[in-house]
């Protein structure tokens, strides 16, 4: 564990020392962002198993890619710093070197070129994943040039929300635990510990994906999402009461933890001010037993607060990642862009407005 260099600085020293040598005098851009736990920095010794190694992308004008591919395969060293410079990636074998022509490479992570605009479809269909795997990571070197703008300019266009996107996306957030937030105490009333704690998990969930968005961080997927939430400031009460909640043994227990929870980020949420200050006491659910926080209450005082006519207009579903869990739509742009469409009745086209 001691030897192990994280995958961001091998990758930052094999495009110092190997890579940038040679694709000298040829304009590009290079990077280490896109799939992968060191460009989230979430990687350990573990993942040197697999998929793992000295990587970049270098991206060129589409007229070069060829030439440099050839320069870059003729050019590696069998090994940097003791790791193997080609090695299966993905179930491919391929150089650790990558090189593309950047609009392509964008439309295929994304479905979408940010650096043309980002409209209302592409920010809802764009999975939390894919946002945080092109925006996180390092650039390395950004002399690509583009009437459109290089690398950096992407990175900068989906960096985060427009505030009413934001809102839209927290709101839904908001709804999703308010559609489940009395279960937990409803299942266990009838007896049913097992399905009270199927309810809280989920909910426990929701929570941190909330915590995250509130901090401005687009959640990761499943392995990373605790990882993630441990590393925003802060953080360390609401993972306890979370912790508690996932512990507990009867239903009475698990809604402690979870009251403890909403109140933090009903707390966090009046801090950040994109709405009017709610109060941030849970309550009683009608007249059953339940405590809840009343998550609707927070959803509609954000959507009040909109002004963008594109995202008042639409249904309060969510973006894909609050549509569905289905891996293989979020990570085919095609799936998720055509999926948030129908779901959201936004035209799959240009003509789709964009957000500001």
């Amino acid at each position: 564990m001691s030897d192990f260099v994280p995958g961001i600085e091998l990758s930052r020293a094999f495009y110092g020392e190997v890579v940038a040598p040679l694709v000298a005098g040829v304009p590009h851009s290079a990077a280490l962002i896109g799939p992968g736990s060191e460009v989230l920095a979430f990687d350990t010794s573990r993942s040197a198993d697999h998929d793992w190694g000295p990587r970049v992308l270098v991206f060129v004008p589409a007229g070069l890619v060829a030439e440099v591919e050839a320069r870059v395969a003729g050019g590696l060293p069998e090994r940097f710093r003791g790791h193997a410079t080609v090695f299966d990636y993905h179930g491919e074998r391929r150089p650790g070197v990558v090189v593309a022509e950047l609009g392509a490479w964008l439309g295929d992570r994304l479905g979408f070129d940010p650096r043309l605009g980002v409209r209302l479809l592409d920010w809802l269909s764009a999975p939390w994943q894919r946002l945080a795997e092109v925006t996180r990571g390092e650039v390395f070197h950004d002399g690509l040039p583009s009437p459109v703008g290089g690398l950096e300019a992407a990175r900068r266009a989906l960096r985060w929300y427009p505030q009413d996107v934001w809102r839209y996306v927290l709101a839904c957030q908001w709804r999703r635990i308010a559609e489940e937030e009395a279960f937990v105490g409803r299942c266990g009333e009838v007896g049913d510990e097992l399905g009270s704690a199927v309810e809280g998990a989920r909910l426990v969930r929701e929570v941190m994906r909330l915590a995250l968005l509130l901090r401005r961080r687009y959640p990761p997927y499943a392995k990373w999402l605790g990882s993630a939430l441990t590393r925003l400031p802060g953080s360390a009460e609401l993972g306890e009461a979370l912790g508690a909640a996932l512990a507990a043994r009867s239903w009475r227990e698990r809604q402690e933890g979870l009251s403890a929870a909403y109140r933090r980020l009903a707390a966090l949420q009046n801090r950040v001010g994109l709405a009017v200050r709610l109060d941030e006491g849970v309550r009683g659910f009608h007249d059953r037993p339940f405590e809840v926080i009343g998550g609707e209450r927070f959803a509609r005082a954000l959507l009040r607060e909109v002004s963008d006519p594109l995202v008042r207009g639409l249904p309060v579903a969510g973006c894909v990642d609050q549509l569905s869990d289905s891996t293989d739509l979020l990570m085919s742009p095609p799936r998720a862009r055509a999926a948030t469409a129908a779901a959201l009745g936004l035209a799959a086209s240009p003509s789709d407005g964009l957000v500001a």
